[in-house]
C-alpha cells in the first residue's frame, strides 16, 4: 500500500542515525544538501506513483560514502546502505537491493541510464540546477579542496568544472523530461556560454563565500 509520507519511524531513525553524518563533509555535501535532495525526491517519488519510504531512504543514503574516496563515493553509499541491517525494519531484501542500486546510479558522471525509477528520483532530485546555487556549491568545493589557488586560479577551476560538467558538451544527463532541471540547466549554459557575464555572479559569490570562509576560522 502506498503511503502518503515516510513513515514516522523511518524519520526519526534517518534523522538522529544518518543525517547528522553530514555534517563531516564539505558545504555543498551538508546537511543542507542531503536535506534539499530529501525534499526533491519526495516531490518527484509523489508525482511518479514510487514508494515513498524508498525515495526517502535513498536520498539520505546517497553521499555517505563520501567518508571515502570522491570518485567512488556512489559505488561506497551504497555499499553502506545494503551493509546497514538495520533497513530490514522496513525494506525487503529485493527493496533493499533496488535501493543500493538507485545510490550508485546517482553520480552526475554516471553515462548509463539509471537502473530503476529511484535511481531517476535520486538523480534528477540530486541535481539541484539553480544556476546560483550551481556556481556557489563549485566555489565552496574549490576552496575546500585547493586552498592554494589564488582568485584568478578558482576562476579558471572553475569554469574548466562548469564546461565539462554542465555545458552542452558536458557530462550531466536528466533522466526525468519536462522538469524545472530541465529549464535551469539551459539558463546555466547560457551564462558558461558568455563568461563576460558569468564573472560578476562568481566574484560575487567568490567574495561571499571567502569572508564566510574566514569567520569560520577565527
Amino acid at each position: 500500500m502506498m503511503t502518503e509520507t515516510p513513515s514516522l519511524d523511518l524519520v526519526e531513525f534517518v534523522e538522529t542515525q544518518i543525517l547528522p553524518q553530514y555534517a563531516q563533509f564539505d558545504k555543498a555535501h551538508n546537511l543542507q544538501h542531503v536535506q534539499k535532495v530529501i525534499r526533491s525526491s519526495l516531490e518527484l517519488a509523489h508525482k511518479m506513483g514510487a514508494d515513498l519510504n524508498m525515495a526517502y531512504a535513498i536520498a539520505a543514503y546517497h553521499d555517505l560514502g563520501l567518508s571515502g574516496p570522491r570518485a567512488i563515493h556512489h559505488l561506497t553509499s551504497g555499499k553502506i546502505l545494503i551493509q546497514d541491517a538495520r533497513l530490514k525494519r522496513w525494506f525487503s531484501a529485493k527493496q533493499i537491493k533496488i535501493m543500493k542500486e538507485a545510490v550508485e546510479d546517482h553520480r552526475a558522471s554516471a553515462s548509463r541510464t539509471p537502473r530503476s525509477i529511484y535511481g531517476k528520483i535520486v538523480a534528477e532530485a540530486d541535481r539541484d540546477i539553480q544556476p546560483e546555487t550551481v556556481i556557489r556549491r563549485t566555489i565552496q568545493f574549490g576552496l575546500a579542496n585547493y586552498p592554494q589557488l589564488d582568485r584568478e586560479g578558482h576562476w579558471q577551476r572553475f569554469m574548466q568544472h562548469m564546461e565539462e560538467k554542465y555545458s552542452a558538451n558536458g557530462y550531466i544527463r536528466l533522466w526525468i523530461q519536462g522538469s524545472e532541471n530541465e529549464k535551469r540547466l539551459q539558463e546555466l549554459r547560457t551564462l558558461i556560454e558568455q563568461p563576460q557575464q558569468m564573472r560578476p555572479v562568481f566574484e560575487r559569490l567568490f567574495e561571499e563565500e571567502t569572508v564566510e570562509k574566514a569567520k569560520n576560522v577565527k
